[in-house]
Order: C-alpha cells, then sequence, then structure tokens
C-alpha cells in the first residue's frame, strides 16, 4: 500500500510541480529503516516519507528507536484512511459481529486470531477488540498478510484483521465472511457490512497514510506540498482511486494530520502495552 501511494501521489507531484519523483523503498525493521533514511536526509523538500499507521505503533513496539518520530518528521499531509475488515471462514459458527462477541465469551481463549506480523496494524486491530470487547483470542502471528489469509481461507485460523483493499474479493466470492469493518463508521466499499463500533462503542482502528518529511523543512515548502496534496485528493481520477484501495481521503492541513499522528501515538502505545507485542 505504501507503494502504491507513493507512485499515485508521485506522479501527480511530479505533473505540478515539474520535478521528477523518483520512489525508493526501504523495507526493513516494520518501517523503521526508511523512516530513519527521511530523518537523516537534508531538510530541502526533496526527501520525503509515507507516513503510515506503522510509524506510530512502532513508537511502543521498539524498545530503541534512534528517532523520534513526532518530533523528528514533519508532518505534510494526511492522504488516505483505510479501514480494517473483522473477517472470519464460513464455517465459523457465529454470522455477525454480537454472535462472534458472544461466542468469543463463551469460549475465551479457543479462537485463534491471525496477524500479518506481531505489531502490524492487522495485530493491534485485533488487540484492541479484544481489551474493548472483553474477549480473550489467541494470537497467531504470520509473516505477512498472505500467508494469514490463505491459513484463514484454509480454517486453520478463525478471525482476521486485514485491510479491505486485500480482502474484499474473498469477500464478494463468499470465501470469507466479513462481519464488521473497523472504522467508526460504514465502508463506502463494503456499505452493507456494519462497523464493529455500533456493537463495541467507542472502538476505531483504522489504518491511515499521509506525507512527511524532515523536520526542519520551511514552512513555504510544507504548505506548498499540503496543497498540491489536497489538490490531488480533490481530483476526481484520485479520489476513484482511492476508493478503489477501500479507502477514503484524508485531506487537512498538516497541524491537523500531526495532531492525527499524535492521537494515533498515544492509542496504540496503550494498545501495545495492554498486548504485550514484541517486534518479530
Amino acid at each position: 500500500m505504501t507503494d502504491i501511494l507513493a507512485r499515485l501521489m508521485g506522479q501527480w507531484l511530479s505533473e505540478r510541480l515539474g520535478q521528477p519523483f523518483i520512489i525508493d523503498n526501504r523495507p526493513g525493521g516494520g518501517g523503521n529503516i526508511g523512516t530513519e533514511a527521511v530523518v537523516r536526509a537534508p531538510a530541502d523538500g526533496y526527501t520525503l516519507l509515507v507516513v503510515g499507521a506503522f510509524n506510530v505503533i512502532n513508537v511502543a513496539l521498539y524498545d530503541k528507536l534512534n528517532f523520534d518520530v513526532i518530533r523528528d518528521i514533519a508532518p505534510v499531509a494526511g492522504i488516505i484512511r483505510m479501514p480494517n475488515v473483522i473477517l472470519v471462514n464460513p464455517s465459523f459458527p457465529a454470522r455477525t459481529a454480537p454472535e462472534f462477541i458472544a461466542y468469543a465469551k463463551a469460549n475465551p481463549a479457543k479462537i485463534n486470531m491471525a496477524s500479518a506480523g506481531n505489531g502490524t496494524p492487522s495485530h493491534v486491530s485485533g488487540e484492541l477488540f479484544k481489551m474493548m470487547a472483553g474477549v480473550n483470542m489467541v494470537h497467531v502471528p504470520y509473516r505477512g498478510a498472505g500467508p494469514a489469509l490463505t491459513d484463514l481461507l484454509g480454517g486453520q485460523v478463525h478471525v482476521y484483521f486485514p485491510t479491505t483493499a486485500s480482502s474484499v474479493e474473498y469477500i464478494s466470492a463468499g470465501k470469507l465472511r466479513a462481519l464488521a469493518v473497523t472504522t467508526a463508521t460504514r465502508s463506502e466499499a463494503l456499505p452493507d457490512i456494519p462497523a464493529m463500533n455500533e456493537f463495541v462503542p467507542g472502538y476505531e482502528a483504522s489504518a491511515f497514510y499521509g506525507l512527511g518529511g524532515p523536520k526542519n523543512m520551511s514552512a513555504e515548502i510544507v504548505d506548498r506540498l499540503n496543497k498540491e496534496i489536497n489538490a490531488a485528493l480533490a481530483d476526481p481520477k484520485i479520489k476513484a482511486r482511492l476508493a478503489d484501495l477501500g479507502g477514503t481521503v484524508l485531506a487537512g492541513s498538516p497541524a491537523e494530520f500531526g495532531k492525527l499522528m499524535a492521537d494515533e501515538t498515544v492509542k496504540w502505545t496503550k494498545v501495545v502495552k495492554f498486548s504485550g507485542a514484541k517486534p518479530d
């Protein structure tokens, strides 16, 4: 998803600013390697970061980081907010979210909850659900979303909290059953699927993505980039592309995106501590 959004926004910014945008994927460390590269880069606007929920989760997940994402990354603009969807294998006895909660309470530690890995958004979304719904499920971490989905399809695990983008085809084909989405309100991509907030008040666990850069970027550069990103988010073709990914646009000011990053850091720090999660 990070790569898709980087290429989509990079092409738009290249056309609007007359500068080539080169996408440099730096995998590893749960996103920390790429983030640190931007933290250490000159604050001239030529090195930018696609910021994601993983950045703020990592604040609590990793004991020692060489940077503070809130202090060292300047927020530029939000791009997209995306729900996860709570999926079960069709053979699972619960057909609705309330039935699932009742089953989980009646069968503590009997439900296996898959994730794409320790500390990933799919993991902490499930941990927040456990915390707020008062249920006990056994976490089964995988090395990536693909293996987790494969085992959910095969019935080796019972429930998984993946992104809508990675799972909507399985839902449409009836291969997996969607119980709820994790945003506070229903998703446009899955309008018939309720939000878990309807059954567990206050539950919200959406992923988000935006743009940031080194902390000392000038206000002029930040404002120019923010203006162009918001113009992209108002463009019908880009809005449609983001909707295809199962998300909604996250337009706003640099300060608004910075507040979101800070608020999400507080939220996920509590969840990571509750779960006792450690990086793989």
